[in-house]
């Protein structure tokens, strides 16, 4: 079963001031202060120090989320996993690549 774990609105489209970001994504202020401060998430500041999120920290949020809830890791681990996934679905794209230039775009099954 699939549940979406954070709330599509038209604001997600652009960038959301704090107040906006963890409304949609049904967290408190304070886990996203921790996840800023832990480098998971990467928003912008602007003059006044506000901090502004953009659509992909919309999905980095609830990707943090899914780990949290589904597999229970802790705010340490977080960054690492992290990590670790992006690395694999980096490589993973680079195989699909060789390998449809070795086969002429041709699939292999």
């Amino acid at each position: 079963m699939t549940y979406p774990l954070v709330r599509a609105s038209g604001q997600t489209l652009g960038r959301q001031s704090l107040t906006a970001f963890c409304h949609s994504g049904d967290v408190h202020p304070e886990m996203v202060q921790r996840l800023v401060t832990l480098g998971i998430l990467d928003p912008e500041r602007d003059d006044a120090g506000n901090l502004w999120f953009g659509r992909d920290q919309v999905l980095a949020l609830a990707r943090v989320r899914r780990l949290r809830a589904g597999l229970g890791v802790n705010y340490a681990a977080l960054g690492l996993v992290i990590d670790l996934l992006d690395r694999v679905a980096a490589l993973e794209h680079e195989l699909r690549v060789t390998t449809s230039r070795r086969t002429g775009g041709r699939s292999w099954t």
